[in-house]
C-alpha cells in the first residue's frame, strides 16, 4: 500500500478527528479528501470520488464553449456504459444523464453526482473510519502531542 503523503505537522489531531462527524467535512478537507482518495484506491473504487470531483469542477464551469465539451468528456470517462472509469450508479440515472447530455447544462450530473455520493457515504465512508489509513493517521497526530 502507497504511503499517505499528508505532512502530518500541518494535520492536526482536532481536524482528523472532525473528518468523523461528517463525510461533507472529509471531503472539504485537502488533507481529509486525500486520505479518502488513499483508501478508495486500496479498495480500486477511487473513480467515484474522481467522477464526485471533476462534477464539482464543472459546476465553476462559466464558458458556454467549454461546458458542452466538458460535459462529455466526463460523460464519456465515468457515465458511458464501458466507460474507462465508470461509476456504479442505476440504468435510470444513467438514461437520465444521457438525455440531459443532449443539452448540457451545470446540472446535467447532479442526480448521478447525488447517487455517487450517497453511494461513498453509505459505503465508502464508515469502512474508511474503521480503515488502518485513517486509524494509523489518527495515531500518528495524537502521538506527536505526547
Amino acid at each position: 500500500m502507497a504511503a499517505l503523503l499528508i505532512p502530518r505537522r500541518r494535520l492536526s489531531t482536532e481536524e482528523a478527528t472532525r473528518w468523523a462527524d461528517s463525510f461533507d467535512v472529509l471531503l472539504s478537507h485537502k488533507y481529509g479528501l486525500a486520505a479518502f482518495r488513499a483508501f478508495l484506491k486500496t479498495e480500486f473504487s477511487e473513480e467515484n470520488l474522481e467522477f464526485w470531483l471533476a462534477c464539482e469542477d464543472f459546476k465553476k464551469t462559466r464558458s458556454a464553449a467549454k461546458l458542452a465539451s466538458k460535459a462529455q468528456r466526463i460523460f464519456e470517462e465515468f457515465i458511458d456504459v464501458q466507460a474507462p472509469r465508470e461509476v456504479n450508479i442505476d440504468f435510470q440515472t444513467r438514461e437520465l444523464t444521457r438525455r440531459n447530455m443532449q443539452e448540457p447544462s451545470l446540472s446535467c450530473f447532479d442526480q448521478a453526482q447525488g447517487k455517487v455520493h450517497s453511494l461513498m457515504e453509505k459505503d465508502s465512508y464508515p469502512r474508511f473510519l474503521r480503515s488502518k489509513i485513517y486509524t494509523d493517521l489518527l495515531s500518528q497526530t495524537q502521538r506527536r502531542l505526547s
